[in-house]
């Protein structure tokens, strides 16, 4: 599958954005996904993940309440709407796909099988 992230841009703090991740192919739905985030000069973290159905979601303990991730299996796409941003919150952000292949947790990078290009997402205070 090819993922094809967008969305991202220069917002103020406080200010909004809406990450969307389209993916190609007809099996969308099978796949859990994610989005994670890599600051300059940081490590990659995870963000949020959904499950196939989208029942689940999971969130890092410091963008809970603030950002949501939703999917629309019909479109193909998954969606990040990130509220109240942060300057902390710049970063390239990049959806993640993973097959089922499993053995991992969902907050774990090895978990996921393809990525996104990035989006960059800059909140200036």
């Amino acid at each position: 599958v090819q993922l094809q992230a967008s969305g991202g841009g220069l917002v103020q703090a406080g200010g909004s954005l809406r990450l969307s991740c389209a993916a190609s192919g007809r099996t969308f739905s099978y796949y859990t996904m994610a989005w994670f985030r890599q600051a300059p000069g940081k490590e990659r973290e995870f963000v949020a993940a959904i499950t196939r159905s989208g029942g689940t979601t999971y969130y890092a303990d410091s963008v809970k309440g603030r950002l949501t991730i939703s999917r629309d299996n019909a479109k193909n796409t998954v969606y990040l709407q990130m509220n109240n941003l942060k300057p902390e919150d710049t970063a390239v952000y990049y959806c993640a796909a993973d097959r089922g292949s499993g053995g991992y947790p969902p907050q774990t990078a090895n978990r996921y099988d393809y990525w996104g290009q990035g989006t960059q997402v800059t909140v200036s205070s």
